[in-house]
């Protein structure tokens, strides 16, 4: 019994240090501290973050909330993958769990009646996005890679991907979702899933004026006003931007193995070496998860936020079974061997009705 207290103790510490949390001149700072493995985030980080942000809303002494991540390298790289994989191959439960409990997480932060500012330093990927794009006021710097990178391992972007990137201009956000692909600052801008450029090194001076801040009634006002001293909206050269008329042309083709094939055929714009590039790595990814990626992304153009976390809960209650991500990170996360399995195997093997499949009865979990 001793032995078990003690170590249920350590286990409370060492939660408590994965995610800090302080309060500053009437500002809620919480910082995702697990910088070795670039902030990657567990139930029990969720579990903290959630119910963190709760006592602060709850809390008349607290105007604002930053989010960030520590270290030079991630404000969140994502989901603890590894521990998912873990939880489904002995039979448990966490993964099932962790879905819920992280879409409500992120969800609330959409919502979340105080303005949140996000400080995406380093790479956001996955979850890391999840928690950032419900944001008020979202940070970029030089170092920032932003990407829904999960059909690399077999998965379809989540924690509101099918609502977020589904609103993007035009077919940028079916490009982003269905390839993986990571992006930096400028383009971040541009596609409008930042808001703000900084330079990382001058967040010291950031934080100080955060603590020197007079409030003049309306965080939300001050903290732009801030900001509006310090950052950009806008950065020149957004490659994005001279790839917009081949991305719209080929990402609104009416699916998958249309777009890579067209890729290969067709240049739009001077964009041929770019459309062999992404067709070479399209055929890396799985085809199911692309297929239904595209699929999801067209239905979230026409859902609600709420909508769109539960057509993914929809998803993800059939995916560990029937999709390809167990596979997926076997290939990449636990043997290393990157040969993966992907069941299709090609994207002529798709099967469309497998694709709608995973969609069916989706009507009847919102309505």
């Amino acid at each position: 019994m001793t032995a078990q207290v003690s170590s249920e103790a350590c286990h409370a510490e060492t939660l408590q240090d994965e995610v800090l949390a302080e309060v500053r001149n009437h500002i809620g700072h919480l910082t995702l501290n697990r910088p070795a493995g670039l902030n990657a985030i567990t139930l029990q980080m969720v579990r903290r973050m959630a119910s963190q942000l709760q006592a602060w809303a709850d809390d008349p002494q607290v105007y604002a909330v930053v989010l960030r991540g520590a270290g030079d390298k991630a404000f969140c790289a994502g989901g603890d993958i590894r521990s998912l994989y873990d939880s489904f191959k002995n039979g448990d439960t966490l993964h099932q769990d962790f879905f819920v409990e992280e879409y409500a997480l992120d969800l609330a932060i959409h919502h979340y009646r105080k303005p949140v500012l996000a400080l995406m330093d380093g790479f956001v990927l996955g979850g890391g996005m999840g928690l950032v794009q419900g944001a008020d006021l979202r940070v970029v710097t030089e170092r920032s890679r932003l990407a829904m990178p999960e059909v690399a391992i077999g998965y379809f972007p989540d924690v509101g991907g099918s609502y977020f990137l589904s609103r993007i201009p035009g077919e940028l956000g079916v490009y982003l979702g269905v390839t993986g692909v990571q992006i930096r600052a400028a383009d971040a801008l541009y596609c409008g899933l930042a808001d703000w450029y900084l330079e990382s090194a001058r967040f010291a001076d950031l934080d100080r004026k955060l603590d020197d801040l007079q409030w003049q009634g309306s965080p939300l006002k001050d903290l732009q006003g801030l900001l509006a001293k310090l950052a950009v909206q806008q950065l020149p050269d957004a490659p994005l931007a001279d790839l917009r008329p081949a991305i719209d042309h080929f990402f609104a083709l009416p699916d998958v193995p249309s777009i890579v094939e067209q890729l290969q055929e067709v240049t739009v714009a001077d964009s041929r070496e770019w459309g062999l590039s992404t067709a070479n790595l399209m055929k890396t990814r799985s085809p199911l998860a692309m297929a239904v990626t595209l699929e999801m992304l067209r239905r979230g153009r026409r859902l609600s936020l709420e909508q769109c976390f539960a057509l993914e809960l929809h998803l993800d209650r059939q995916w560990f079974e029937r999709g390809d991500l167990i596979e997926g990170v076997r290939a990449l996360i636990i043997d290393k061997d990157k040969s993966p399995r992907w069941n299709p195997p090609t994207l002529h093997a798709l099967n469309p009705s497998q694709v709608q499949s995973f969609f069916d009865h989706f009507k009847k979990v919102v309505s």
